[in-house]
């Protein structure tokens, strides 16, 4: 009985079910009336969760099949990284013989050289339009999925045979690694995220410095691939000894000195450099303040901070860079600048005023911002607090959520109607948000509760 209800739920994709039936008794290798294993199922549904609890309850990726073929075999074929992940197992590189591990990775790059469409051309022999679509492999990358005479499969096999390399601690070349991550030229595909993760996690200097040298490739998408990986380096360091977080900084610096053509590249290279506390960070800042283009100037506030952590007062030249991004024609560049303005904010009325100007913007996301930014700040001017109090008007639920904090952390008479005017405190998706919390505290402290017995 447990196995036709684990077969039952691995078919609709239950994986708590499965986990409960595993861990009640049922057999993870239960076979289906086509004499397969569940495992199977749910790696022909691209089920990431059913397969993983498969697997971690005991069902065998390496299970010889009628067919000659395994379940983790199958998977590979099947082109998505996230469900081989899942089949993969725990210690694949000791579970698995050196022909096996070679079989899985011929596979693989069998697939990723002759390409999803032609391999499945040939395995059905279909010579009709392939019908694609672009689905979400994993929480943050997508991959093609391709279907052609009643089999589908999807098209990360790249990614797949570096996934594999990695996990058998197969150390391949850099240049080979970056050259499947800009094939699809899009840093969203699994391919990308999967050279980017291996190269990131393999901290050396020969490592670093040969995907470093792409920095001055004619290619903008391999110079934007660098960034990726270096951003890697900066945001999960593997320690103090090869973190290469110091190295980062500084290349970081003299790619921004040395300019960039690219400004969507150069925007990302700022914005990279934002992310360190370097103290040429202000002068990078100061040099692009009057780029051309809004997406290198929405850069710049972030740089004028980072090097005046944790901002002290700024230099007369940052703040004058400042107040003037304030008033740019373009949006995000004033959103940008008021949320550094806030931050630094000196107690002077220049910066009130502007800071006040922005809570009165046109643009209504630039409103967004600055009320976001000023609801926890230290300018407690009756200025702002008129700003805030405007606020309430707004149509987004979100800026009249930040208004009505700010009044609620300035102790503002009109806090009770601010709150009230937020509207329903009960939503969806905001059951844990600190600010609807600090408003049931708020009205529970000024209400009359009969004394405990």
């Amino acid at each position: 009985m447990d196995d036709a209800q684990l077969v039952a739920a691995v078919r609709r994709g239950d994986a708590d079910a499965v986990t409960a039936l595993l861990e009640g008794g049922a057999v993870p290798d239960t076979v289906t009336d086509d004499g397969l294993p569940v495992l199977c199922l749910a790696v022909a549904s691209y089920d990431v969760a059913v397969a993983e609890a498969l697997v971690e309850g005991g069902a065998d990726p390496d299970r010889k099949l009628p067919d000659g073929t395994t379940p983790l075999m199958r998977a590979v074929d099947g082109g998505s990284p996230a469900v081989v992940g899942a089949v993969l197992g725990r210690e694949p590189r000791l579970r698995l013989s050196e022909a096996g591990r070679e079989q899985l990775l011929a596979l693989a790059r069998h697939w990723y050289e002759r390409s999803a469409e032609d391999e499945l051309r040939g395995r059905t022999g279909g010579s009709g339009p392939v019908r694609q679509s672009l689905v979400m492999d994993d929480e943050y990358d997508h991959v093609a999925q391709l279907t052609l005479g009643g089999l589908t499969v999807r098209g990360g096999h790249g990614a797949i045979l570096t996934d594999l390399e990695w996990a058998f601690r197969v150390l391949t070349p850099v240049d080979e690694l970056v050259v499947r991550a800009v094939a699809r030229r899009d840093p969203d595909h699994v391919d990308w995220s999967s050279a980017r993760w291996v190269l990131s996690e393999r901290r050396s200097k020969e490592t670093w410095s040969a995907v470093t040298a792409y920095r001055h490739n004619p290619d903008p998408e391999h110079r934007r691939f660098v960034l990726d990986v270096l951003r890697s380096y900066l945001l999960s360091p593997s320690s103090w000894r090869n973190s290469y977080e110091k190295e980062t900084a500084e290349l970081l610096v003299a790619w921004a000195t040395e300019g960039e053509d690219d400004p969507d590249v150069l925007a990302e290279v700022l914005h990279a450099l934002g992310e360190t506390e370097h103290r040429k960070s202000e002068t990078a800042g100061l040099r692009y303040a009057g780029h051309p283009d809004p997406r290198v100037r929405a850069q710049v506030p972030d740089l004028l901070l980072s090097g005046n952590a944790p901002h002290p007062p700024l230099g007369a030249a940052a703040r004058a860079a400042l107040l003037s991004l304030a008033g740019d024609e373009d949006g995000a560049v004033r959103a940008e600048a008021g949320r550094a303005l806030i931050a630094a904010h000196d107690g002077s009325a220049d910066f009130t005023d502007v800071i006040v100007g922005l809570l009165r913007d046109p643009v209504a996301d630039v409103r967004a911002c600055a009320a976001e930014a000023v609801a926890d700040s230290a300018d407690h001017s009756a200025a702002v607090a008129d700003a805030l109090v405007a606020l309430l008007d707004e149509d987004d639920f979100g800026t009249r959520l930040d208004a009505a904090y700010g009044l609620l952390r300035r102790d503002h008479p009109r806090t009770g109607e601010a709150i009230e005017r937020v509207g329903p405190l009960s939503r969806p998706g905001f059951e844990h948000d600190h600010r609807l919390s600090a408003f049931w505290r708020w009205k529970w402290d000024r209400e009359d509760h009969p004394a405990a017995e």
